[in-house]
């Protein structure tokens, strides 16, 4: 079973990202794109330590600037801890906190997660094809074909329904 996918709305609105998008979309250059989105980007800061680690590590994606940096108002919750990485339940923990109802997650476990405290739920994909349906940019398929070149995996059925659902 695919996981659980929603549209964001169309009004501007905050969105709370997690480490795996930023992975993603840094790996094949989509952040100047996913900038122009109307949206006001934040994570927490143990999202930042998750990117981070990896850029000592020797991966070349960085949180970008236009990504806010919110701390929680406490300790991550322990029965998250149990389920999801630190990253994922941060995000969650987050977005309840701040009443933020829409959040970016690509892994399944957390985007699971996420929905059943009722968040609605995007991920890389989504925000990519946000940008198609605002003119951003004319198709997906290439970026599809570079998060493939990265080394970035989503199910092939996830992308053959996501094309069909771009027209492409």
């Amino acid at each position: 079973m695919l996981p659980t996918r929603s549209p964001l709305p169309s009004a501007p609105e905050e969105l709370v990202v997690n480490t795996g998008p930023l992975i993603a979309l840094g790996k094949i250059g989509a952040f100047e794109l996913v900038e122009q989105l109307p949206i006001r980007f934040s994570t927490p800061r143990q999202v930042v330590d998750e990117v981070e680690a990896g850029v000592r590590l020797g991966h070349p994606v960085a949180v970008p600037p236009w990504v806010a940096i919110r701390e929680l108002s406490g300790e991550i919750l322990p029965l998250g801890q149990h389920i999801l990485d630190v990253g994922e339940s941060a995000v969650i923990q987050l977005a309840i906190e701040r009443k933020i109802p829409d959040v970016c997650i690509d892994e399944w476990r957390g985007r699971r997660a996420a929905a059943s405290v009722g968040l609605r739920v995007t991920g890389s994909l989504g925000l990519l094809g946000r940008a198609k349906r605002l003119g951003l940019t004319p198709t997906v398929r290439p970026w599809l074909e570079r998060l493939g070149a990265a080394g970035v995996y989503f199910h092939p059925d996830l992308l053959k329904e996501f094309l069909s659902a771009m027209g492409e």
